[in-house]
């Protein structure tokens, strides 16, 4: 479908690569585009319509789906990291992750299949990461939560299929955000993971691998399962 001319709405969208996506559809000629955000103050890009959605509140992505009934690309990038080691620390992070990462996009994918549908089927874009496939001692839970979101992805995939809506997980390894400060390792700019992904929405395509890493990884899935281990 063509990003030119269309309504989005980015959740998550006052940072990292929510606030590319937001930068990445305005510069490609989206004629609106919602940023879906818990705090609405916290925006400060020209040009975008603020929502308040904490994708946790059943109330708010309601009403979200109502303000945003023109949409005709919705991205499900609100996430978060904030789960324990494998055998250290409170669950309670876990279930947060789970909460916002997994039922998040769940519930928002849910009010606004009817938007989408009514507009002629459009585009629905959930951002995953290499950690759906690869898991990690350090962050179990997270990798746990965006598996569980890649699933989900496909089932949407399979179920909004009859109504023409274009489902795109994207995938990558690390990305240059605040949340990545402190690690000393190859990352990606968040632009380019916003780039790629308008692409693949011109270009119909169901996946973005948008690293070497993502790439590598995906490939391993048909081999053995240790070849999905990170190294230590």
């Amino acid at each position: 479908m063509e990003v030119k001319g269309s309504v989005a709405l980015v959740t998550g969208a006052n940072r990292g690569i929510g606030l590319a996506f937001t930068r990445a559809l305005l510069a490609r000629g989206a004629a609106k585009v919602y940023a879906g955000v818990r705090d609405p103050e916290s925006v400060r890009e020209p040009g975008v319509e603020t929502l308040r959605l904490d994708v946790t509140d059943e109330d708010q992505i309601a009403a979200a789906a109502v303000a945003a009934s023109d949409a005709t690309i919705v991205i499900n990038n609100a996430g978060i990291q904030a789960g324990p080691s494998l055998l250290e620390g409170s669950l309670e992070g876990a279930r947060r992750e789970l909460e916002v990462n997994y039922l998040g996009t769940w519930a928002v994918s849910r009010a606004f299949a009817p938007v989408l549908a009514a507009g002629g089927g459009g585009a629905l874009v959930n951002m995953l990461s290499v950690a759906s496939w690869r898991v990690s001692k350090r962050w179990p839970s997270y990798a746990a939560s965006k598996a569980a979101e890649w699933s989900l992805t496909n089932a949407l995939r399979v179920g909004l299929r009859p109504q023409g809506t274009l489902v795109v997980g994207v995938h990558v390894g690390f990305v240059d955000t605040d949340a990545t400060v402190g690690l000393d390792v190859p990352k990606v700019p968040a632009a380019e993971v916003a780039a790629q992904t308008m692409d693949a929405i011109s270009r119909d395509m169901p996946e973005v691998l948008v690293d070497e890493v993502s790439r590598r990884v995906r490939a391993a899935l048909s081999g053995p399962v240790e070849l999905l281990d990170p190294a230590p």
